[in-house]
């Protein structure tokens, strides 16, 4: 009895999991050591733009983290938004919990429940180095570190996104001013968004001052020097391949535009169907020419193998301390990008190219077993990537949130993760299996409905088809079932 009371006195925590914190001491006597842990993020990275996932960009090291886990290979964004997709990681909670759903001037509240305090809770000194995007970009982000703390991070270097960095003080473009840089890089950004296709061409900043370099260079930097007795998690958040196409020399070249994969074109619909999100999208950004969308490519691609390289180093830090295998790392990004698919380029729609993202996990466990470079093609969830951190650092989230933690399909990749995964943009919400993918537009109506197996370029739109209504009911239910089993709401103080 006294066994069942103590078991049942830790809820929304996996029985395994509890039982591996009680012989954690035991570990502790033994000489071992909690894992420090490594948490990589990049902004708008398509699933696909990996060597091990796409084959279209170089990632050596990306592939070697890989080969050493396990890669998700239907891993979904829960917005393919940016700051409602950052709160959604940092919270656990879907947009429709949150209620937010756009990109506008907020604050994520102090007293919000994170995964990042139940980490540091564990034991671990907790940091992070470029870009959330939990609070206002405006500003000196300086001036908000006392929201960070609160957050769960006690060591951070933030810095904006490149929109965000033509405006914002940070330690970097405090950096880039004092080598007369900073106005250079305006003058640049603000060009290229005075065109309605923005221009692809290198970056006016050095290698060694852009921004992924810088934050990675900075991560570098902490690791080679911490000195602390507490295991270390550190978080790197690189703020590309997200827009513009700038990556610098000699990456911008490293590329052939003729060599990217071409985009896929909209196709023609065969049937009638309810509008939504999609359908405005292309009616107000559907103006990407096919030669365009190539040269975005063969940049966005330099880009992401700049961070490849920039991991590298960082990997190589961990390795020369000698902490490299007993560190766990997690990758992924917060949205995908069309790159030109459907004539369209940025985010904010459910086709494949922005919705689905890359997720690799790395354990030092998964080191020694016979599971390290499997691929697990169960459905998965953004947002997963929080509880199973904490997970990893022997730690609990004691709060109601809806992620669920990747550990025990890291000890056996056959295992079901989810039955589906969901996603949503300004009231619409995206279902996703093994083989289906439906959205429903803001009354409810299934406006995209695709075969995932037979179908995987979505051509073929059979949300109108007559021979798949009963499909499409049977799908919407379980997103009405899934919305009424999603219920709590987070305050939206700004």
């Amino acid at each position: 009895l006294g066994l069942f009371l103590l078991l049942t006195s830790v809820p929304r925590r996996p029985l395994w999991s509890f039982f591996l914190g009680l012989f954690l001491p035991l570990a502790h006597i033994e000489g071992m050591k909690k894992p420090n842990i490594l948490f990589i993020m990049t902004d708008q990275m398509r699933w696909d733009a990996m060597g091990c996932s796409g084959g279209w960009v170089k990632t050596p090291n990306l592939d070697r983290i890989a080969s050493e886990g396990i890669r998700f290979s239907n891993c979904v964004t829960n917005t393919p938004v940016c700051i409602p997709a950052r709160v959604t990681l940092a919270t656990g909670l879907y947009c429709h919990n949150t209620g937010i759903w756009t990109n506008f001037h907020y604050d994520m509240p102090a007293e919000t429940k994170t995964w990042m305090q139940a980490v540091r809770a564990a034991g671990y000194r907790t940091s992070l180095f470029g870009k959330t995007h939990l609070h206002n970009h405006e500003g000196d982000l300086r001036d908000r570190e006392h929201l960070m703390r609160a957050y769960g991070l006690d060591d951070f270097d933030e810095i904006g996104g490149p929109r965000a960095a033509t405006r914002v003080k940070t330690h970097m473009t405090e950096r880039w001013e004092r080598k007369g840089l900073w106005q250079e890089y305006q003058d640049d950004y603000k060009e290229r968004f005075s065109h309605e296709v923005q221009p692809v061409r290198p970056s006016v900043l050095p290698l060694e001052e852009y921004a992924d370099v810088y934050v990675g260079q900075q991560a570098k930097k902490y690791l080679e020097e911490y000195e602390r007795d507490e295991p270390w998690f550190c978080w790197v958040s690189f703020g590309g391949p997200h827009e513009p196409w700038d990556a610098p020399e000699p990456y911008a070249g490293m590329y052939d535009a003729a060599d990217m994969p071409k985009p896929v074109p909209v196709p023609k619909e065969k049937y009638e169907r309810p509008k939504g999100n999609l359908d405005h999208t292309l009616e107000q950004r559907g103006n990407v020419p096919p030669k365009t969308a190539l040269e975005m490519r063969a940049n966005y691609a330099g880009n992401v193998s700049l961070i490849d390289d920039q991991i590298g180093e960082i990997l190589e830090a961990i390795e020369a301390r000698g902490e490299l295998a007993n560190t766990a790392i997690v990758f992924s990004s917060d949205h995908g990008e069309h790159n030109g698919d459907y004539t369209l380029c940025h985010k904010s729609t459910f086709l494949d190219g922005p919705v689905r993202v890359p997720l690799l996990v790395r354990t030092p466990a998964l080191l020694k077993s016979g599971h390290s470079g499997s691929v697990c093609d169960s459905p998965a969830e953004w947002m997963d990537i929080g509880p199973t951190i904490v997970d990893l650092a022997g730690g609990e989230i004691g709060y109601r949130q809806f992620a669920k933690s990747l550990c025990p399909t890291c000890s056996n990749p056959s295992i079901e993760h989810r039955a589906y995964a969901i996603s949503e943009i300004e009231n619409e919400v995206m279902y996703l299996d093994r083989d289906w993918k439906m959205a429903v537009n803001r009354d409810g109506e299934p406006y995209i409905l695709f075969d995932r197996k037979n179908d995987p370029a979505e051509q073929d739109n059979l949300a109108g088809s007559p021979d798949h209504e009963q499909l499409r009911d049977r799908l919407k239910g379980k997103i009405v079932e899934h919305l009424m089993q999603t219920q709590t709401k987070l305050d939206k103080t700004k």
